[in-house]
C-alpha cells in the first residue's frame, strides 16, 4: 500500500513537470495530422522570421535557425500550453543585441558568446522562477509600461531596418542614434535594394487582409486560401531570392546573405565566465520577465478559447529550459510569439507536439536549404521584420491611457522615450520604477470617506456624495485600503487632525471594509491613535473588520487595550453608541416596509 502511494506521488510529480506525460498518453492519429499541418504552416512562418531576427541582434543568419530547433522540442516537453509557438522573437532579440554590444562588438566570435551566454543565465532564472513560484514578478510590469514599451521597440526596431531595406548602412543602440546615422547617407540610397525592399513591403502589407479573398475569387476554397494567406514571407523570399539570382541584381550593389552553412547545431557549453554572468543577471532577468509576460500573456488567450488550463510557474519551467536548450545549441534567447501562436491557434495544433514538428520542419531547412538563401535580399528580411513588428504598435492604447490615469500615461511616456534615447533596458527599467512609486504614492495617501446613516436604512455612505444622519458626537471614517507602512502615518495624522478641528467629537469609528491587511507599522500607528483619543476622553472603534485581519490584530497588544470595541457593522457600532439614532432608523425602515 506504501510502495502504491509512494508510485502514485512519484507520477503526479512527473505529471506536473512533464505535461507530456498527460496530453501524450491521449495522443491519437487525427491529433497528428492536426499538428502536423499547423507545423507545416508555422514553420513556413518561423524560418524566414528566425533568419530575420538573426540579423536584428548582428548574428549570422544560421543562429536564428539553430534558437528554432532544440528550444521547440524542450516547450513540446515542459510546456503546459497546447497552442503557444516557441522560437525567436522580435523584442528578446532586440534586447538581446542590446545587452550583448555592452560587453562586445557585433559580428565577433565574442559577441556571439555573450548572446549564448545571455540564453543560459536566463533560463536558469526562469527555471529558478518556475521552481520557486514567482511568476508574480511578471506583475510589477503594469500593461501601460509593457505596451508603452512594446511601442517603443517596435518603432526602434523597425526604423532599424529602414538602412537594409535602402541598401545604406546604419548603426546605433537606440532610435536617436540610428536615426542619426541613417541621415546623413541618404544620398548613397541604392535605388534597386529599394525598390525590392518596398515592393516586398508593399506586398506584406497588402497580402494580409487582400491575399485570401484574391485566393478565394480564384476558385480556391477557403481553408487552402488560408493556409497559402499566411505563406507572404516564404512567397517574398522565393521571387526576391529568384529575381537577384536570375538578374545579377547583387552585381548592382543589392545586399545579400551570402552563404549560411548547411547542417545541425552541434551542442556544447556557453562561455563560462562568473564575472561576465553576475554583469549579465540584469539584462537577462528583463528579457526573462519581459518574454515570460508576453507568453504568458498569449497562452492564457489562447487556452481560454478552448477552456485548456495554463500553469504559470510550469510556463516559467518550460521557458527557462527553452532557453537552456537554446544556449547549450549555440543561439539566444527565444520565447512564446504571438503571431506564430495565434498562426499555430488558427491552423488547428492540438498539442505541443506541433512545436517539435516545427522544429523538425526547420532542421530539415538547415539541412538542405540553406545553399538557396546565398541571393535572399537583406532588403526582404528587413521588410518582414518591419511589418511583422509594426502590428505591434498600438497608438491608441496612449489616448486611451491619457484620458484614464495622468500617472499611468506618465509612466507609459517615460518608458517610451527613454527606451528611444537610452535604450531598452533604461525604458524598460523606467517604467517600472515609475510605476511601483506611482502605485506606492497612491497607496501612502488611500481614499478616506465620513461616513453617515442614509435614512431609513441600515446603510453608511460617504457624506460627500449623499444625503446622510450623523451624530455630532460620532466621526465615523471609511478607509479604502489596507494599511501598511506606507499610509500608517497618513491615516494616524488624518484621525489627529479630524478630531482637533471638532472638539465636539466623543467617539471614532473606523470602518474597513477594504482594509484585507494590517502589517505591524499600522498596528502601531494605530496603537498610537488609541492611546491619542483615549488622553482626550474619546473612545476608539472599529466596524467591519475582517476575520484575517482580527486575527493578525489578535497577536498584537491592540485589541486589549482598545478604549471601544470591535463591531461586526457599522450599523452596530453607532447603535451601541446612539441607540436613539438606531430606533428612529429601525421605525423609519419598518415603516417603509
Amino acid at each position: 500500500m506504501k510502495d502504491t502511494h509512494m508510485s502514485q506521488k512519484v507520477a503526479d510529480l512527473l505529471g506536473h513537470y512533464l505535461p507530456i506525460l498527460t496530453w501524450g498518453a491521449e495522443y491519437s492519429r487525427r491529433t497528428l495530422i492536426s499538428d502536423l499541418i499547423a507545423a507545416a504552416i508555422v514553420t513556413v512562418m518561423l524560418i524566414p522570421q528566425s533568419l530575420a531576427y538573426a540579423l536584428l541582434i548582428g548574428l549570422p543568419p544560421q543562429i536564428g535557425l539553430y534558437a528554432s530547433m532544440a528550444p521547440l522540442v524542450l516547450y513540446a516537453l515542459f510546456g503546459t500550453s497546447r497552442t503557444l509557438a516557441v522560437g525567436p522573437v522580435a523584442m528578446a532579440s532586440l534586447m538581446t543585441g542590446a545587452a550583448a554590444s555592452q560587453f562586445a562588438s557585433q559580428g565577433t566570435p565574442e559577441f556571439l558568446g555573450v548572446a549564448v551566454a545571455i540564453a543560459m543565465v536566463s533560463g536558469i532564472l526562469l527555471i529558478a522562477m518556475g521552481l520557486l513560484r514567482l511568476g508574480f514578478l511578471a506583475n510589477f510590469l503594469s500593461h501601460p509600461v509593457v505596451s508603452g514599451f512594446i511601442t517603443a521597440a517596435a518603432i526602434q526596431i523597425a526604423a532599424g531596418q529602414v538602412g537594409p531595406m535602402l541598401g545604406i548602412r546604419t548603426h546605433g543602440e537606440n532610435l536617436l542614434e540610428i536615426l542619426t546615422s541613417l541621415a546623413p547617407n541618404l544620398a548613397t540610397i541604392n535605388p534597386v535594394t529599394t525598390a525590392i525592399g518596398f515592393a516586398v513591403f508593399a506586398f506584406l502589407l497588402w497580402a494580409r487582409g487582400g491575399l485570401k479573398p484574391l485566393l478565394l475569387r480564384l476558385g480556391l476554397n477557403a481553408r487552402l486560401a488560408d493556409i497559402l494567406a499566411k505563406t507572404g514571407p516564404a512567397m517574398t523570399i522565393v521571387a526576391s531570392t529568384t529575381a537577384v539570382w536570375g538578374l545579377g541584381l547583387d552585381l548592382r550593389g543589392v545586399g545579400i546573405l551570402g552563404e549560411v552553412p548547411s547542417g545541425l547545431p552541434s551542442l556544447a557549453l556557453p562561455p563560462v565566465n562568473v564575472d561576465l554572468w553576475k554583469q549579465l543577471l540584469i539584462p537577462a532577468l528583463l528579457i526573462s520577465i519581459v518574454g515570460y509576460v508576453e507568453s504568458i500573456s498569449v497562452a492564457l488567450t489562447l487556452a481560454a478559447k478552448r477552456r485548456q488550463r495554463v500553469n504559470p510557474d510550469q510556463e516559467l519551467i518550460a521557458l527557462g529550459v527553452a532557453d537552456v536548450g537554446a544556449a547549450l545549441s549555440g543561439a539566444f534567447p527565444v520565447t512564446g510569439a504571438l503571431s506564430r501562436s495565434v498562426v499555430n491557434f488558427d491552423s488547428g495544433a492540438q498539442t505541443p507536439a506541433a512545436g517539435a514538428f516545427t522544429a523538425l520542419g526547420v532542421g530539415l531547412a538547415t539541412l538542405f536549404l540553406t545553399p538557396s538563401l546565398f541571393y535572399l535580399p537583406k532588403a526582404t528580411l528587413g521588410a518582414i521584420i518591419i511589418v511583422a513588428v509594426l502590428s505591434l504598435v498600438d497608438i491608441s492604447a496612449l489616448k486611451r491611457t491619457w484620458r484614464y490615469s495622468l500617472t499611468d500615461f506618465s509612466a507609459m511616456i517615460a518608458t517610451i522615450l527613454l527606451t528611444w534615447v537610452h535604450g531598452v533596458e533604461a525604458g524598460l527599467l523606467a517604467g517600472v520604477g515609475l510605476s511601483i512609486f506611482f502605485h506606492l504614492y497612491a497607496t501612502s495617501r488611500p481614499h478616506v470617506a465620513v461616513v453617515g446613516q442614509l435614512p431609513g436604512t441600515m446603510n453608511f455612505r460617504n457624506m460627500a456624495r449623499h444625503a446622510v444622519v450623523t451624530d455630532p458626537e460620532i466621526l465615523s471614517l471609511r478607509v479604502d485600503a489596507s494599511l501598511y507602512f506606507p499610509n500608517a502615518r497618513f491615516i494616524e495624522d488624518l484621525i489627529n487632525q479630524s478630531v482637533s478641528a471638532n472638539p465636539a467629537i466623543r467617539h471614532v469609528i473606523l470602518e474597513c471594509p477594504a482594509v484585507n491587511r494590517i502589517d505591524i507599522s499600522a498596528v502601531e500607528s494605530l496603537e498610537a491613535v488609541n492611546r491619542r483619543l483615549k488622553d482626550g476622553g474619546i473612545t476608539f472603534h472599529l466596524s467591519e473588520v475582517k476575520g484575517p485581519v482580527i486575527d493578525s490584530l489578535q497577536k498584537s497588544h491592540f485589541l486589549e487595550e482598545l478604549t471601544g470595541k470591535v463591531h461586526l457593522t457599522q450599523y452596530d457600532a453607532v447603535a451601541s453608541i446612539n441607540p436613539e439614532l438606531a430606533r428612529r432608523t429601525r421605525e423609519a425602515q419598518r415603516a417603509e416596509d
